[in-house]
């Protein structure tokens, strides 16, 4: 995709920063413990394939890993780069690129880890499924594969599609607000949904609970939804089925049993 197509990712993540702190932080390293079914990533090396904030390659790197990241998104390069000057200034232990999964021989010269970890990144890219080959060909034998990709809700994923261009050809001002108002309409939904189920139906409770959830922020995690394009979705099934031909073993899945966002899965290479 062109760049002016493209949502600006790295942008958003620079505004996230701002409300980085240490909760967020160990709530991050928290996620990759319990996905990775691991303690500690010591005598590791984590390959963050479009590594945005760079929150989760610092989360490796405080948990013992030897961090590669990379983006294609200059911002993100730039907000990772921002980290690890904070947390790990002049390691030779985290090195941040500026580089594309899609770029064959940008990958030649990255060595294979024994984690990778592409976090809703890779159905961004245009070509997802090619993404998909390329960061599945970086992980060593034995090793952990970790990816998100947004779940295929069918004709609704359409609508999300033309959503997303719709909040594109809104002039920058207006966006906030079309974010706002999308918003708006999903909280009243889910109110009254949990009224009707007489679950608890405290208005905004999940955004309280969101920094208890990979360290995220309800808001730009809503800002990334609503602008992230390019966009692709997959069935459980068209990511397992064709990592499984290559040799990998599903061990770890949480899906959105039909919803919107990303389904999750931790593969090992045999």
């Amino acid at each position: 995709m062109t760049k002016d197509k493209r949502f600006g990712f790295g942008k958003n993540w620079k505004d996230f920063l701002n409300t980085l702190d240490d909760e967020r932080i160990t709530e991050a390293e928290k996620s990759l413990k319990n996905m990775l079914g691991l303690e500690t990533l010591k005598g590791k090396t984590f390959l963050d394939i479009g590594s945005g904030s760079g929150l989760f390659s610092l989360a490796a790197y405080r948990l013992g890993a030897t961090v590669y990241s990379f983006d294609y998104d200059i911002n993100s390069v730039e907000c990772t780069k921002m980290l690890r000057e904070r947390y790990a200034k002049n390691d030779p232990l985290w090195k941040v690129e500026q580089g594309s999964v899609l770029d064959d021989e940008y990958l030649k010269k990255i060595p294979e880890a024994d984690v990778v970890y592409s976090w809703g990144v890779l159905h961004h890219t245009g070509n997802m499924y090619t993404a998909l080959q390329n960061t599945q060909e970086k992980v060593k034998n034995g090793g952990t594969l970790f990816i998100a990709i947004y779940n295929d809700q069918g004709a609704m994923s359409r609508i999300w599609t033309k959503i997303k261009k719709t909040y594109h050809a809104l002039p920058t001002f207006l966006r906030p607000v079309f974010v706002c108002f999308l918003v708006v309409i999903e909280e009243t939904q889910l109110f009254i949904r949990k009224c009707i189920s007489l679950k608890n139906p405290l208005p905004f409770k999940r955004w309280v609970d969101k920094k208890k959830s990979r360290g995220m922020s309800m808001w730009y995690d809503w800002v990334d939804w609503v602008g992230g394009y390019p966009f692709e979705v997959a069935r459980p099934e068209q990511i397992m089925e064709p990592l499984m031909e290559k040799g990998f073993t599903l061990t770890k899945l949480i899906t959105k049993a039909g919803g919107h966002g990303c389904n999750e899965y931790v593969f090992i290479k045999n």
